[in-house]
C-alpha cells in the first residue's frame, strides 16, 4: 500500500522489462557510455552469477553421486582446505547482504511506474550463486579434489571485478552513503575480496595450481578412528550451528538403544588426559620460584582460566551477540505495528540517479515487510548464538570437570596414608570433592556468561524502556529491581531449606541402608515394621523440611510469575497519569510489554549465579586445601648418612631420563664400574638396584652378605603422625624366597611394620633396603606416567632421593579385606591375564569353590559394595587368593586368618603358602597370631610395644630367648589341641555337612536358572526385545497417571483448574491491552477531526480501561499464587505416598528379591530417584504445564486473528510430532547413559581410596589411573552427546 502511493497512475504499463518500460526512461539512455548506464551496470553483474551456475551444476549432480558411495566416517567429515570456518561465515554475511540488496531494490521499484527488474533480479542470481558456490565447494573439500575449485576462483575475481566497477560508477555520480544501495554495493565488493583472498590461500596451502608438487595433507588422528562418532569439532560451520550431524544418530537411536558402543569415543582434544594435561600446565605456571605452590584458592582460579578461559570468552562473547540481538525483536514489533496503524502515509520520494530511484535508510526500514524480514533472520541468529554459547559452556565444562577430576585421583594416588587414618580426609569427603565440588564449578562455568552479559541487558533493556516510555520506565525498572532481593532472599533461603532436608535424607538413607543391609534378621525376628516405623518417622522429619522447601519453592515460582505483571501494571499506570498527552499507541504498549519479559530474565537468573559462584568459590577453596594435602615421599629426609657412590649422584638424572627413553631391565652383573642405566620411576628395575649404594661408616660393600636379603630396615623410625614414633629402633632383614612370620601381641605393630616397609608411614629416621629380583609380571604404564604425574621435578627427584628405595611390585593382602566392585573373578586376577591352571589352584587353595557355587552367576557374579553381601571369612579369603594368583616375588599377608575358622586356616595354610608360595620360591611375609605354624617358618620377627624383640629362625629364637620360647611352645601346644579337639570328631561331620549343603544348594540354584533360562529363550526373547524397543519408543502415561492420581482428586482439580484459569487471564490480559490502545488511536482520530487539542477533550477517558487492566493483573498475581502452591503442594503429597508405598512393599517382599538384587539397585530408588519425586518433578511439572498452556494460547489467539496460519501449522505440527518422537527417545537413553556412567567413575573414587596401599603395594597406580581416564570419558562423553541432542532439540523448535 505505501509502494503503490507512488505509482504515477494506477492503470500505468505493468508488463515485465529489465529495465522497465515507462515512456522516456532514462534507463535506456547510453549517450554517457554504456558504463554510466545505471541498468547496464546491473546487467553486467549477472554475468559472474551465470557463469558459476552454469558451470557448477554437472560437477555439483557427479559430486553428489560420489558422495553416496562413501562409507568411512572420516571421508565426509574431513574438512581438506584452509580457511574453511572464514570461508562459511563470509558466505553467511554475504547471504544476508544480499537478501538486503534484493528488499532494497523491491523497495525501490515501488516508487517506479513499471516493474524494473535489474533492481533485484541480479541480487536473486547473486543469491543463488552463493548458496551454489557454498554447496559446491564443501562436495569438493570432502571428496578432495582442490583443482575443481578453479570455478569458484573465476567466480571470485569476476564478481569482485563487476562490483568494483559498479561501485566506482556511483561514486563518479556523486552517489554516497546516504543513499543505501551505495553502501551494499561497497559492502558486497569488499566481501567478494575476502572471498577471493580465502581462495587464493587454499592455493597457496594446497599447492594444486602454479606449483609442480601439491601439498600432501593426512586427516586428523581422530577421523582416522572409526571409532570416535563425537563429531562436532569436525563438521562444517552450518552443520555445526544447527548439529546436522546428529541427525543420523537420533533417528538411528528409534530402531536401537544408545550403548557406549553407538556413542564411541571422545575426540583427543576432549579426553580427560589432554584435558588434564592442559590443566597440569597452567598449574605449574603457578608454583613459586621455590616450586611450592600458593595455600589460597586464587591461584586454582587463575590455572583454571589459563587452561580454559579461551572457550569461556567464545561463549561470552556468542551470549553478548544473543542478547543484543534479542532487543530486535521488540525493536522490530514496534516499528511493524507503528507503520500498520499510521493514518499518514507519505513518504518523501527517493533521489533518482542513473536512471534508478535510490532509496535511504530510513525509508528503507520504514517498510513493515522489511522490518519483519530482519526480525526473521534477527531471531535465527540469536537462537543459534544462544544455542552455540549454552554448548560451548557446557562442553568447557565438562572437560574442566574430566580434568579436575583426573587431578584429583592423581593427587589421591600420593596421598599419605596417614591422612586418610587420623581421619584428616575421608572417603566421604574425597568423594563429595569428586561428585559435588567438580560439579560446581562445571555448573559455574556454564552460568559464566550470563554473570557477564546480565549488566549488559539491563542497561540495554532499560535505555530502550526509557526511549518508549519515558519517566515511567524507569519507575517499572525499580520494582523489578526492588524485588530481586526478595528473589534472591527467597532463594537463600530454598538453598537452606534444601540443605536441611539433605540432612534429613542421609539420616533416612543410613537407616534405610540398616534396614536392608540386616533384612534377613528383621525377617526372621519379625521386627520388620519396628525398623520401618523408624524410617518412616525420619521420613516425617524430612517431610516437614520438604514442606519448607515447597514453599520457598512456590514462593519463586510465584515471583517469577507475578513480578512482570505488577511492573508492566505499574508503569502503565503511572505513564497515563503523568501526562495527559502520553502515547500509549499499540506499538508502544506491546513493544514495552516485551522488553519487560526480557528485563526480568536476567534479574531472576542474578540469584542463581550469584549462589552459583559462592558455591564454586567454596569448593575451590576445598580443592586448594585437598591439593596442598602431605604426599608420600614429600617429607623432609632424615639426618642419617646418606649412601655414597656414583649411583646416588646420579639418581635424579636417572629420574628424569626414566621419561626420555625407557629400556629393557636385564640383570646385569653388579661391578663398580658399572655404566649409568635409565630407570623408569615408577616401573621398579629387575635388578638389585641397591648393591649400586655403599653402607655408611666406610664398610666394604656388604653383596655377598645382602644379595639373598629381600629387603632390610636398618635403625628404623616411624610415625603416623608429628608426634611420637609408632614403630622405634626397628632392626630387621627379610630373606628371599623364604616365610617370614611376624608375631606379636595385639597392637604391637606388626601390620605397621608391613606398611613401614612398602613406604606408607612416614620415617623419621633409618633407611630401608630394597633388594629387587627380576619380577615375574611386567608393570608400568610408561606413557601416562610420564604424562599423569603432576609434580614438580624437584618433587619428582626428593621421592627418588630418599631411603626408602624403590622397589618391585609386592602383592598385599590387608588385614582389612579391600574388594572392588566387580565380579569375583576379576577381583581375584586383578589386572592380571586369567590362566585357568592357575585359577582354580588359588581358588582350591582357599577354599573358594563352594562359595562361588552358592553364588547365582559363580564366579561371574558382581561383589563389592554395589554387588552381593559376603560375609568377612568369604571376603578376606578372596583378597588372599587375589595376592596368590600375583606373580609378584614377594607376597605380603596381613594376618589372613583372623576371620576363618581352624579347618579353613589350616587348609589355606597347607594348601596356599607352604605348598603354592613354596613351589614358585617367592618370599613370604606372613602377619598371623596363630602360632602353631611357627615351627614352617624360615624366618620370624618377634615385634613388642612398637619394636623389633628379636628376629632369626625358630632354633636361633629357642636359643637367644628361651622365656619367649617356652611361652610360644605353651601356646602353640594349646593351639594344637584345640585344633585336635575341633578337628577329630567334626572333621567328617560339619565340613562336610557344609560342603554338602552349599553343594545341594548350588545344584537346585543352577538347575532353576537353567529351566528359568531355556523358558525364557524358546519362547521370550522375540517378545521381551521388542517389548522393551516399544517402552523406550513410547509415553510413560501409566506411570504419570500412577503419580497424578496419587495427589487426590481433589488437589488435581485445583491444580489443572488454576492454571487454566491463569493462562485465561494471561490471553485477556494481552487482549483488554491491545482494545485499550486501540481506543487511544481512534480517539486521538476522533479529537484531529473535532479541533480538540486532546483526546481527554472529546469525552475520552484511561480510567475506565485502566481499572480493567488493574483487575485483570491483579487476578492474574493472585492465579499465578494459587498455581504455585499448588503445584508444590501436589508434589509434596505425591512425594509422601509414593515413598510410604515404596517402603511397604521392600519390606514385606521375600528375601529371593534381596539374595538376587543387588543392595545399590534397591538404595538408588530410594535416593536419587526419592529424590527426583522430592524436588524435581514438581517444578519440572510446572514448567510443562505453563508451557504447554502458553503454546495453545498463543496458537489459539492466532488462529482466531489470523485463520491463514492454519495452513502453516499443519505441517509444522507434523514436524514438532516427529521431532519429539525421535528426541524423546534419544534423550531418555543419553540421560540413562550419563548416570550409569557416573555410577562406576564416583565408584572407582571410594575404591581406590579404600584400597590406596593395596593398589602402592602392588604398583598398579598406572592401571588404575588408566581406568579412571576410561570411566572419566565415558561419563564425559554421554554428557557431550546429551548435550549436543539438547542443543539440537533447541535449534529445530526454535
Amino acid at each position: 500500500m505505501v509502494l503503490k502511493s507512488f505509482r504515477e497512475s494506477p492503470g500505468s504499463n505493468m508488463s515485465l522489462a529489465f529495465c522497465g518500460n515507462e515512456n522516456n526512461s532514462l534507463a535506456y539512455n547510453v549517450d554517457s557510455g554504456v558504463l554510466n548506464n545505471g541498468c547496464f551496470l546491473d546487467a553486467l553483474n549477472v554475468v559472474p552469477h551465470i557463469f558459476l551456475l552454469f558451470i557448477t551444476f554437472p560437477i555439483l549432480f557427479i559430486g553428489w553421486g560420489s558422495q553416496s558411495s562413501k562409507v568411512h566416517i572420516h571421508h565426509s567429515t574431513w574438512l581438506h582446505f584452509p580457511g574453511h570456518n572464514l570461508r562459511w561465515l563470509l558466505t553467511f554475511v554475504l547471504l544476508f547482504v544480499l537478501v538486503c540488496e534484493i528488499a532494497e531494490g523491491v523497495v525501490s521499484d515501488g516508487f517506479t511506474q513499471s516493474l524494473h527488474l535489474h533492481l533485484y533480479m541480479p541480487a536473486g542470481l547473486a543469491f543463488m550463486a552463493g548458496i551454489t558456490s557454498i554447496i559446491y565447494y564443501h562436495n569438493i573439500e570432502t571428496s578432495n579434489f582442490p583443482k575443481l575449485l578453479l570455478a569458484l576462483l573465476f567466480y571470485w575475481v569476476l564478481a569482485f571485478l563487476m562490483k568494483t566497477i559498479k561501485f566506482a560508477k556511483y561514486t563518479e555520480h556523486g552517489i554516497g552513503l546516504r543513499q543505501l544501495r551505495y553502501g551494499i554495493t561497497g559492502l558486497l565488493a569488499l566481501l567478494y575480496g575476502l572471498l577471493l583472498a580465502v581462495e587464493i590461500n587454499v592455493i597457496l596451502g594446497r599447492r594444486y595450481l602454479c606449483f609442480t608438487e601439491a601439498t600432501e595433507v593426512k586427516p586428523p588422528e581422530d577421523l582416522q578412528d572409526l571409532g570416535v562418532r563425537f563429531l562436532q569439532p569436525f563438521v562444517n560451520l552450518l552443520s555445526k550451528a544447527t548439529y546436522w550431524w546428529m541427525n543420523t544418530f537420533i533417528t538411528a537411536a528409534h530402531r536401537r538403544p544408545i550403548d557406549l558402543k553407538v556413542i564411541g569415543k571422545l575426540p583427543i582434544a576432549m579426553r580427560a588426559l589432554t584435558n588434564y594435561l592442559k590443566l597440569r600446565k597452567a598449574f605449574e605456571s603457578q608454583r613459586r620460584p621455590l616450586g611450592s605452590m600458593p595455600q589460597d584458592p586464587k591461584w586454582i582460579w587463575r590455572a583454571l582460566c589459563q587452561a580454559f578461559g579461551r572457550p569461556l570468552i567464545i561463549s561470552i562473547t556468542f551470549r553478548f551477540l544473543a542478547d543484543l540481538l534479542g532487543f530486535a525483536g521488540p525493536l522490530c514489533i514496534s516499528g511493524i505495528v507503528h507503520h500498520i496503524s499510521k493514518e499518514n502515509h507519505t513518504i518523501q520520494p527517493p533521489i533518482k540517479l542513473l536512471g534508478v530511484y535510490f532509496i535511504s535508510s530510513q525509508e528503507f526500514l520504514a517498510n513493515a515487510y522489511v522490518l519483519a524480514v530482519l526480525l526473521f533472520f534477527a531471531l535465527i541468529l540469536q537462537r543459534t548464538f544462544l544455542q552455540a554459547s549454552y554448548y560451548v559452556a557446557i562442553e568447557t565444562g565438562i572437560n574442566l570437570r574430566g580434568a579436575i577430576q583426573t587431578k584429583i585421583y592423581n593427587k589421591i594416588m600420593r596421598l599419605c596414608t596417614s591422612n586418610m587414618s587420623m581421619g584428616e580426609l575421608t572417603v566421604g569427603q574425597i568423594c563429595n570433592l569428586v561428585a559435588i565440588d567438580t560439579n560446581q564449578l562445571m555448573w559455574f562455568f556454564f552460568l559464566c556468561p550470563n554473570l557477564w552479559a546480565m549488566p549488559v541487558q539491563i542497561i540495554v533493556g532499560v535505555i530502550l524502556l526509557y526511549y518508549l516510555l519515558g519517566i515511567s520506565a524507569l519507575i517499572g525498572a525499580t520494582v523489578i529491581a526492588v524485588l530481586a532481593p526478595v528473589q534472591y532472599f527467597v532463594a537463600t533461603k530454598l538453598s537452606q531449606a534444601q540443605k536441611s532436608t539433605l540432612e534429613y535424607s542421609s539420616e533416612r538413607l543410613k537407616k534405610t541402608n540398616e534396614l536392608l543391609r540386616g533384612i534377613k534378621l528383621l525377617k526372621l525376628y519379625a521386627w520388620e515394621h519396628i525398623f520401618c516405623h523408624s524410617v518412616e518417622e525420619t521420613r516425617g522429619k524430612e517431610l516437614t523440611s520438604l514442606q519448607a522447601f515447597a514453599l520457598y519453592t512456590s514462593i519463586s515460582i510465584f515471583m517469577n510469575a507475578a513480578i512482570p505483571i505488577a511492573a508492566v501494571l505499574t508503569t502503565f499506570v503511572v505513564h497515563v497519569h503523568i501526562s495527559e498527552e502520553a502515547d500509549l499507541s499499540p506499538a508502544v504498549a506491546f513493544a514495552s510489554l516485551s522488553l519487560f519479559h526480557i528485563l526480568v530474565t536476567p534479574l531472576f537468573l542474578l540469584s542463581s549465579v550469584v549462589r552459583s559462584t559462592v558455591k564454586a568459590l567454596v569448593s575451590a577453596q576445598k580443592l586448594s586445601e585437598f591439593f596442598s594435602s602431605d604426599e608420600i615421599g614429600d617429607e623432609q629426609e632424615p639426618n642419617a648418612t646418606m649412601p655414597a657412590g656414583p649411583s646416588n649422584h646420579n639418581s635424579k638424572y636417572q629420574a628424569v631420563l626414566s621419561f626420555k627413553k625407557p629400556k629393557p631391565w636385564p640383570v646385569p652383573s653388579l661391578r663398580p664400574s658399572q655404566p649409568l642405566k635409565v630407570v623408569n620411576r615408577k616401573r621398579p628395575p629387575r635388578e638389585d638396584c641397591w648393591n649400586n649404594y655403599s653402607h655408611k661408616g666406610g664398610d666394604p660393600p656388604p653383596q655377598e652378605r645382602d644379595q639373598d636379603l629381600c629387603f632390610r630396615i636398618t635403625s628404623g623410625y616411624f610415625t603416623w603422625t608429628d608426634g611420637p614414633p609408632t614403630l622405634s629402633n626397628v632392626d630387621i632383614k627379610v630373606p628371599f624366597g623364604q616365610l617370614t612370620m611376624i608375631v606379636g601381641q595385639v597392637g604391637c605393630g606388626k601390620s605397621s611394620l608391613l606398611l613401614a616397609a612398602l613406604g606408607e608411614m612416614q620415617r623419621v629416621s633409618g633407611t630401608v633396603t630394597w633388594n629387587s629380583l627380576p619380577n615375574l609380571d611386567s608393570e608400568g604404564d610408561e606413557r601416562y606416567v610420564s604424562e599423569g604425574d603432576d609434580r614438580p621435578t624437584s618433587d619428582k627427584d626428593a621421592a627418588g632421593d630418599g631411603d626408602i628405595q624403590k622397589r618391585g611390585s609386592v602383592a598385599y593382602a590387608s588385614q582389612k579385606p579391600w574388594l572392588l566392585n566387580t565380579t569375583l573373578v576379576e577381583n581375584i586376577t586383578f589386572e592380571m591375564p586369567m590362566i585357568k591352571p592357575r585359577y582354580k589352584a588359588v581358588i582350591e587353595a582357599c577354599s573358594l569353590q563352594p562359595d562361588i557355587d552358592i553364588l547365582p552367576q559363580g564366579d561371574q557374579t558382581e561383589i563389592g559394595e554395589r554387588g552381593i553381601v559376603l560375609s568377612g571369612g568369604q571376603r578376606q579369603r578372596i583378597g588372599v587368593a587375589r595376592a596368590l594368583y600375583q606373580q609378584a616375588n614377594v607376597v605380603f599377608l596381613d594376618d589372613p586368618f583372623s576371620a576363618l575358622d581352624i579347618h579353613l586356616s589350616d587348609h589355606l595354610m597347607q594348601e596356599g603358602i607352604l605348598k603354592l608360595l613354596r613351589e614358585e620360591k617367592r618370599t613370604v611375609v606372613l602377619v598371623t597370631h596363630k602360632l602353631q605354624y611357627l615351627p614352617h617358618a624360615d624366618w620370624i620377627i618377634a615385634m613388642k610395644n612398637g619394636t623389633t624383640q628379636t628376629e632369626g629362625t625358630l632354633k636361633d629364637i629357642q636359643n637367644s630367648e628361651p622365656e619367649l620360647f617356652e611361652q610360644w611352645k605353651t601356646l602353640m601346644h594349646r593351639q594344637d589341641g584345640e585344633f585336635e579337639k575341633e578337628t577329630v570328631p567334626e572333621s567328617m561331620t560339619v565340613l562336610e555337612r557344609k560342603n554338602l549343603r552349599r553343594a545341594m544348594y548350588s545344584k537346585e540354584a543352577a538347575k532353576t536358572e537353567e529351566e528359568d533360562k531355556e523358558e525364557s529363550v524358546d519362547s521370550d526373547e522375540d517378545d521381551n526385545l521388542s517389548q522393551a524397543m516399544r517402552h523406550r519408543t513410547t509415553i510413560p502415561w501409566h506411570s504419570c497417571g500412577v503419580y497424578l492420581s496419587s495427589a487426590g482428586l481433589l488437589l488435581l482439580l485445583l491444580l489443572l483448574l488454576s492454571q487454566l484459569f491463569k493462562h485465561s487471564l494471561m490471553v485477556a490480559i494481552d487482549y483488554w491491552l491491545a482494545h485499550w490502545t486501540s481506543r487511544v488511536i481512534n480517539a486521538k482520530m476522533d479529537a484531529t477531526g473535532r479541533n480538540c487539542t486532546v483526546a481527554q477533550e472529546c469525552g475520552f477517558s484511561h480510567s475506565w480501561y485502566l481499572s480493567v487492566f488493574s483487575v485483570l493483573c491483579c487476578l492474574g498475581i493472585v492465579l499465578c499464587l494459587v498455581t504455585s502452591v499448588a503445584v508444590e503442594w501436589t508434589g509434596l503429597r505425591v512425594a509422601k505416598e509414593l515413598h510410604h508405598n515404596l517402603l511397604s512393599k521392600i519390606i514385606l517382599a521375600p528375601m529371593r528379591l534381596f539374595e538376587t538384587t543387588p543392595l545399590g539397585s534397591i538404595l538408588n530408588r530410594f535416593s536419587s530417584d526419592t529424590n527426583t519425586i522430592d524436588q524435581h518433578i514438581p517444578a519440572t511439572l510446572e514448567c510443562l504445564s505453563r508451557s504447554t498452556l502458553l503454546c495453545v494460547s498463543a496458537l489459539g489467539v492466532i488462529s482466531y486473528v489470523t485463520p491463514v496460519f492454519l495452513i502453516a501449522l499443519v505441517p509444522l505440527a507434523i514436524a514438532c510430532y516427529f521431532i519429539q518422537k525421535y528426541f524423546r527417545v534419544a534423550s531418555r537413553d543419553l540421560q540413562q547413559l550419563e548416570d550409569s556412567t557416573q555410577l562406576p567413575l564416583l565408584s572407582h573414587f571410594s575404591e581406590t581410596v579404600e584400597g590406596l596401599t593395596t593398589i602402592r603395594a602392588f604398583k598398579y597406580e598406572p592401571k588404575f589411573r588408566q581406568r579412571l581416564l576410561e570411566f572419566t570419558d565415558a561419563n564425559n562423553i554421554a554428557s557431550l552427546f546429551l548435550t549436543a541432542a539438547n542443543r539440537w532439540l533447541e535449534v529445530r523448535m526454535d
